[in-house]
């Protein structure tokens, strides 16, 4: 049942609408599983926020006649932070309308948690606060005066445990207490003595003036008019009041200014924040011991993150899940493949037409077949990644990682869906979202095409095995991927040097303590990207082979058919049959749109040394790339084949050179992804325009490689 429905059900029955909570914290504090501990995991939406592809959990649940809507936002460090998560948070909590907001509160480490927390208090709304993992805290030897830290702050604090339950019950009580009042508590934050100073300088000013503003006191609109809240700038733009308050405000602000080494009042406000969330940490927590779940942390780290053994295990890490991957994931898809086929034939044996038939079985049931043979295979994948997540180790990876990938422009974070683009490029353009900065992400989605995705792989073993003994194909085949993975590096390099310009954002992050797997957090992580997976790379690869299906089989040529049909007819025997039905196959292929388009575009690809043949077959590849070894074997007239046909190698061999097989080899493992992979690149990307620039991106470095591939082995081997 939708949210809606709910809110419609609970205002029938109890007389009024959902509790609307925005839950907000920073990340690693818990906010997930106390989600499924305060709802039983009920009633769980899942989908993005409006305009980006940031993920999106909508919970509703009913306790004590009262219905909670439950919106998680993002993890955030800061309401003003720079991440897209950030401006996500940020948005909601300053634009959209909600009864009140839980802050979710890391007991283990409050002084940072509490820079956020002093934030969502200068929004002047609701608030309640969560002291999670208190359980944890306990066992660290942290004790924190509840009573004091409400006193501080102004609002209701609750201690709660997500994994053992505890404080769930009275955190929903305080829920509904908080969000049934008609009062809220006030900004009781004291700041530096100068900023004091000047606050009670306006504040008197409006309270002379007879001034208000919606339910906040006059000192917390002093507080906003001095800290440059934008919005309630804009609100109050018109008021005459401000006439006055302008030069008031200019003059309070360059005596702050004097008390800091700088102007800028964003800062200054953070410097205000740490303070407090500083002052207020001594004030109410009291460590009496050495915690004994950190010390086994510090003993896990000093293996895992040392700096000879560090990068090797989680290499070796990375191998077995890899590994696991591909070698579990092909025992499913067998028999998915087997059922497909069977599928295929039956319903293609009760429809009479051929053109009918030919693009329900080639055209729909192949496309869907296409992503769902690698299902399989995601979800092995992100059941992995999200055990890394939610251990805590995935932090430690990309703190290993980003000293090296920092030298190209990149962040530890890179690795993972650099390494996922081996298997396929969908899941690996969908890990890009644990990077934070928006550059970061960008330039690790815009090189994730140089990583050989699975699909390319029968292509390099149809040319590696034409062209090159198998003694050392292997070799060969290594040096592709090898090769793919360095250019990658070299243009995120570039990318960041003449793009994606300015400073590198900083490598903020905390080192959480190991924690046992989540089953449920694993579920919701493996669930929602397997769902996302189908229904983004699923409509539009499907969409892709029909495309392909109709430019392949049109127009229909009948001179082609009649011309064949009857030297079939006549062929003595199964062989020669088999034979010339190829080649009406290559001949129509030829005389078709797709075959059109490969001539026309045969000057652009000439100087790599590709016929027209070779242009189509790239063509095709961008449907999908395990296209192009059947549209060789088409245009070839040898028919239906795979990347070890025997055949196929030897016409390649004959018709071509080591020197264009290299070319075209370079050609496939940089070009534009498959229509799946694009469309979903598109979307993470955040629009049409990132398309664009990554298809003039990808093309103009796969023809300028292949060029000087193609002339450099030209005069090493020869034509």
């Amino acid at each position: 049942m939708s949210c809606e429905s709910c809110k419609v059900e609970q205002k029938e029955e109890y007389g009024v609408g959902a509790i609307k909570i925005a839950l907000a914290g920073q990340p690693n504090v818990g906010k997930s599983m106390l989600i499924n501990a305060m709802s039983g995991g009920n009633r769980v939406k899942v989908g993005n926020f409006s305009g980006v592809t940031v993920d999106k959990m909508e919970v509703c649940f009913e306790h004590h006649c009262h219905l909670f809507d439950l919106i998680d936002l993002p993890g955030t460090y800061s309401i003003d932070g720079f991440t897209k998560e950030e401006k996500v948070a940020k948005e909601f909590l300053l634009n959209e309308e909600y009864d009140l907001i839980l802050n979710v509160v890391d007991s283990t480490n409050l002084q940072r948690n509490l820079l956020l927390t002093t934030e969502l208090l200068e929004l002047n709304t609701k608030v309640v606060v969560a002291l999670n993992m208190i359980d944890e805290a306990k066992a660290d030897g942290i004790t924190i005066d509840r009573e004091q830290l409400e006193k501080i702050l102004g609002v209701k604090v609750v201690m709660v445990s997500a994994k053992t339950g505890e404080g769930i019950d009275e955190l929903l009580d305080t829920m509904h207490e908080v969000a049934d009042s008609p009062e809220r508590s006030h900004n009781r934050l004291i700041y530096s003595d100068p900023m004091e100073e000047e606050i009670i300088k306006v504040r008197k000013f409006l309270d002379e003036k007879g001034f208000s503003y919606r339910d906040w006191s006059n000192r917390e609109v002093a507080i906003g008019l001095l800290f440059e809240q934008e919005k309630l700038y804009k609100e109050l733009h018109d008021n005459p009041i401000m006439i006055e308050l302008y030069p008031m405000i200019r003059d309070s602000l360059e005596h702050i200014y004097t008390h800091h080494e700088t102007k800028n009042i964003k800062e200054i406000r953070a410097n205000e924040h740490a303070a407090i969330a500083r002052g207020i940490a001594l004030e109410v927590v009291d460590q009496k011991s050495a915690p004994k779940s950190l010390t086994l942390t510090q003993k896990i780290d000093s293996i895992l993150l040392n700096k000879y053994l560090g990068i090797p295990i989680f290499l070796f890490f990375m191998w077995a899940l890899f590994q696991l991957t591909f070698e579990f994931g092909n025992i499913p898809m067998e028999y998915i493949d087997a059922a497909i086929g069977t599928f295929s034939d039956f319903v293609g044996s009760h429809i009479s037409s051929d053109d009918i038939r030919s693009l329900v079985v080639d055209g729909i049931i192949g496309g869907v077949g296409a992503v769902l043979l690698f299902l399989p295979n995601i979800i092995i994948l992100y059941i992995g990644i999200a055990l890394l997540e939610t251990t805590g180790y995935m932090s430690r990876v990309a703190f290993l990682l980003d000293g090296f990938f920092h030298k190209f422009g990149l962040h530890g974070k890179s690795f993972i869906p650099l390494v996922t683009g081996f298997g396929c490029t969908v899941p690996a353009y969908m890990a890009a979202r644990t990077l934070k900065s928006e550059k970061d992400r960008l330039i690790t989605l815009f090189i994730l095409g140089f990583m050989s995705c699975g699909a390319r792989l029968p292509i390099y073993v149809l040319f590696t095995g034409a062209f090159f003994s198998e003694a050392v194909s292997g070799n060969i085949l290594f040096l592709i991927y090898i090769s793919g993975a360095l250019l990658g590096l070299v243009m995120a390099k570039i990318l960041r040097v003449f793009v994606f310009k300015g400073e590198d954002e900083p490598f903020v992050m905390e080192m959480p303590k190991y924690r046992l797997p989540s089953f449920k957090l694993i579920w919701h992580t493996v669930y929602s990207n397997a769902a996302s997976y189908l229904k983004k790379a699923g409509t539009f690869i499907l969409l892709a082979s029909v495309l392909i299906w109709f430019v392949s089989n049109y127009p229909k040529n009948e001179a082609i058919a009649q011309e064949y049909s009857k030297k079939i007819e006549l062929a003595k025997t199964k062989e020669e049959r088999e034979k010339l039905a190829a080649m009406q196959q290559a001949k129509e292929l030829e005389s078709s749109y797709l075959g059109q388009i490969g001539k026309l575009s045969e000057s652009f690809f000439k100087p790599l040394g590709f016929d027209w043949r070779l242009s189509v077959a790239l063509e095709s590849g961008l449907a999908a790339k395990e296209v192009v070894v059947s549209t060789l074997g088409v245009l070839y007239s040898i028919g239906e084949v795979d990347e070890t046909s025997k055949s196929l190698k030897e016409i390649l061999a004959k018709k071509l050179n080591i020197p264009i097989a290299l070319s075209f080899i370079v050609f496939v493992m940089i070009y534009l992804p498959c229509f799946a992979a694009s469309s979903v690149f598109t979307k993470e990307a955040g629009g049409f325009k990132y398309f664009v620039y990554l298809f003039f991106f990808t093309t103009m470095t796969a023809w300028v490689m292949s060029f000087l591939t193609y002339r450099a082995t030209l005069i090493f081997f020869g034509s």
